[in-house]
């Protein structure tokens, strides 16, 4: 039976039901970066820029015979961002209805504001005059707000510091504790011995710290290539040529006012444009977190197959259920969860790579639109960190089952005996012909057991001191410098 048509609307009810889950179940683990990349904080971004290319043009005196502002009308242009709140996301709203133009309602917003400021003054106050002079001067500093600004000198820069901000400030934090956490692990299990699989099947051992640390070495590099991401911003107009700048103010020099004002943001100036900056910077960004996240599925995949083989436990006792019908169960959610989520921000990351770096002739607006979706890449993303970070932080190592692998394996240790036989054959020592062969027809497609190998030594006639050290060889101590090379990690 379908539901029934006259059921209560849901997108009616207030306060309003999110629509897709980082906005509703998933909230609380990726809130910080509301603070980034939402629609209120690309308008707070987008003051921020049109605030400091008013004062830019002022300190500079760009513009001969503008008006100046007091420090004391800086601080409170400024204040304008720091205190950008409700109120100012709603007159904003308001404001862009009329302009049907959310760059345009920017530039309305900050002289409205600009005005209450100045024609506001005090007759006595440092900068003031009264009301009527505040007014005039308000009309004047007026025209310098967006000045020979297209919207994308503001959005271009507005989006740049966006994303500096949520990749140093939420993303890149989250990624290092994770990788943190997982280091510690590494160390505190590199000398547990554990049997590798290869294609699936009973390989040489290795340890389960060695292990976790390739997957930590591998996150590290990744991290230091998203850490030294360039974030690119322009200011030069309609097509990137200063146009209407220089007809302006011929006597500027707007290249340098344009790459002190980028840099002046924090951003590194790109000189060479159409009328958006290239996005090229972002392709970059993107594809690195992206091959960060990969890993991390590989590691989340990795955690899932260790707890099926019982080489870890769940730890239980936390309240949690892991079947509604099966008692018994602690299914791994957070590795599964974490894969779902790392899916779905790769798919978004890498078709915001691939559309962002073209833009037909000198423009169009496939980024704009491509650009909005910024936030819910990330923050899948981040989901996902916290997904993998609860997930490890719920597990307890079971040496004694990766014991149990490794007791029922001896068949790993032909590969052991066969080097050695290789290295006397080298050496000229007779009797060591063939011995790939030989222990192929030992051990390929059936177990054998510590007798069996040891009888197999014995029946060598390998030299002594070998033939101890081969009879005392248990797949448990067969881990090579497993250990040791855990203490690479860092060298990333």
């Amino acid at each position: 039976m379908p539901l029934p048509a006259a059921r209560t609307p849901l997108a009616e009810l207030s306060p309003s039901i999110a629509l897709g889950a980082l906005d509703g179940r998933y909230r609380g683990a990726v809130a910080p970066l509301v603070d980034h990349l939402s629609e209120a904080a690309l308008n707070r971004a987008r003051l921020h820029v049109e605030v400091e290319w008013l004062l830019h043009l002022v300190e500079h005196e760009v513009v001969p015979g503008a008006p100046g502002l007091s420090a004391q009308e800086q601080e409170a242009l400024r204040a304008l961002v720091v205190d950008f709140d409700a109120d100012s996301i709603g007159e904003l709203k308001v404001i862009e209805a009329e302009t049907v133009h959310d760059v345009k309602a920017i530039e309305y917003f900050l002289r409205g504001r600009l005005t209450d400021l100045l024609a506001g003054a005090d007759a006595g106050s440092e900068g003031g005059g009264g009301s009527a002079e505040g007014t005039a001067r308000a009309d004047a500093l007026g025209q310098l707000i967006h000045f020979a600004c297209t919207s994308e000198d503001i959005n271009n820069t507005s989006y740049a510091l966006m994303v500096q901000g949520a990749v140093q400030e939420v993303w890149l934090p989250r990624a290092r504790a994770l990788v943190d956490q997982l280091s510690a692990m590494a160390r505190e299990l590199a000398e547990v011995p554990l049997l590798a699989h290869t294609h699936g099947q009973p390989a040489t051992p290795t340890t389960m710290g060695k292990e976790l640390a390739v997957l930590a070495h591998r996150l590290t590099r990744q991290l230091r290539r998203v850490d030294g991401a360039a974030y690119l911003g322009k200011l030069n107009g309609a097509t990137g040529t200063y146009g209407a700048h220089v007809e302006a103010v011929p006597g500027a020099d707007w290249q340098q006012i344009s790459r002190s004002f980028v840099e002046h943001l924090g951003l590194e100036w790109n000189p060479l444009t159409t009328q958006i900056e290239s996005h090229d910077w972002q392709a970059e960004l993107y594809a690195d977190v992206a091959r960060f996240q990969r890993i991390l599925h590989n590691l989340a995949t990795d955690m899932w197959t260790y707890i099926s083989m019982g080489y870890f436990a769940q730890v239980r006792g936390q309240g949690t259920v892991g079947s509604s019908t099966m008692p018994h169960k602690v299914n791994p959610i957070r590795f599964e969860n974490a894969e779902a989520n790392l899916e779905v921000s790769n798919a978004l990351l890498d078709v915001l790579a691939t559309t962002l770096v073209t833009s037909r002739l000198q423009r169009d607006l496939t980024d704009s639109s491509m650009q909005r979706n910024i936030g819910s890449a990330l923050g899948h993303g981040l989901l996902a960190l916290d997904n993998v970070s609860r997930g490890l932080a719920g597990l307890d190592a079971v040496p004694e089952a990766m014991t149990a692998d490794l007791d029922a394996n001896w068949e790993v240790l032909a590969e052991p005996v066969q080097s050695v036989m290789r290295a006397l054959a080298a050496r000229g020592v007779e009797g060591m012909s063939n011995p790939y062969e030989r222990l192929k027809e030992l051990t390929r497609g059936r177990r054998i057991g510590q007798d069996e190998l040891v009888e197999f030594v014995r029946g060598l006639g390998l030299p002594a001191q070998e033939e101890e050290r081969l009879v005392a060889l248990t797949p448990a101590t067969y881990v090579g410098l497993a250990p040791q090379l855990v203490e690479h990690l860092g060298d990333a």
